[in-house]
């Protein structure tokens, strides 16, 4: 059976420790919390990918052909000549 300590008790803990243990202890915490964030970031696909397999399914939904990069420079340069119309 696993024994759980509280925040509390291992703040007492580590009071205990000496200044050079408490940093190496936070070390390897940020080390390993670095290495999960990073992880987690790698598995996860940003918001232009999920926007472009979108974009994609829904072309083979139409069965028609679609660039979806194309497609998505094409809006940002309409909006561009919005904001910034050539004189």
């Amino acid at each position: 059976m696993a024994v759980y300590a509280t925040l509390e008790q291992l703040e007492r803990e580590v009071a205990r420790l000496t200044v050079q243990e408490q940093l190496r202890l936070v070390t390897r915490i940020v080390e390993r919390l670095s290495l999960t964030l990073l992880e987690r970031d790698m598995q996860q696909p940003s918001d232009a990918d999920e926007l472009l397999a979108l974009c994609d399914a829904a072309a083979e939904m139409w069965n028609g052909t679609f660039d979806a990069v194309q497609d998505i420079r094409q809006v940002r340069q309409k909006r561009d000549e919005q904001i910034w119309p050539v004189r």
